[in-house]
């Protein structure tokens, strides 16, 4: 099993930006990629970003795509999410999570991961 805390959540205005960490421990090497999930209050959890482990290789999510960029530390064995232009409809609580070894849906499907923080309000006010 992975534990998974998220850190730096917070208030900012639209436009600007914030960075959201999630240190894992446990087996993390078991996964095969960390990923980033939202949800707005009321609304559907939704993929933000993934990256694996391995390669490095990164998925986005349309709505975020050239705003916000994902990376890793496989020493330190953390995630970050590097979020710029924020808009008030990125407000939402973050999830850090981590697929299980092998895939059967793809880094964007909440159901191909095992492990869950606990998540970190994010609030983009106009």
């Amino acid at each position: 099993q992975v534990q998974l805390v998220e850190s730096g959540g917070g208030l900012v205005q639209a436009g600007g930006s914030l960075r959201l960490s999630c240190a894992a421990s446990g087996r993390t090497f078991s996964g095969y990629a960390m990923g980033w999930f939202r949800q707005p209050s009321g609304e559907e959890r939704e993929f933000v970003a993934a990256i694996t482990w391995s390669t490095g290789r990164r998925y986005y999510a349309d709505s975020v795509e050239g705003r916000f960029t994902i990376s890793r530390d496989n020493a330190e064995n953390t995630v970050a999410l590097q979020m710029n232009s924020l808009k008030p409809e990125d407000t939402a609580v973050y999830y850090c999570a981590a697929t299980r070894p092998i895939l059967y849906r793809g880094v964007s499907d909440a159901r191909d991961y095992n492990d869950w923080g606990q998540g970190t309000q994010v609030t983009v006010s106009s």
